[in-house]
């Protein structure tokens, strides 16, 4: 079976999400707004979605390496 996959984007919950979507921009990524609740973030090709949503179980077992 071939793969063609080009991208997998996580999606990140913030606790606060302007001071997380501050801490991305300083960090050079590019912002795209898509709601006022969800943006996405890329450099380079990579990217991910930053959402406004904070479920501590759920902020607490996600990982981005």
């Amino acid at each position: 079976m071939e793969n063609k996959t080009i991208s997998i984007r996580p999606f990140i919950g913030a606790k606060d999400f302007e001071l997380s979507r501050n801490f991305y921009r300083d960090l050079g990524f590019q912002e795209s707004i898509l709601f006022p609740t969800m943006s996405y973030f890329k450099t380079q090709g990579l990217g991910f979605y930053l959402q406004d949503a904070y479920v501590k179980d759920w902020i607490d077992n996600s990982m981005i390496f």
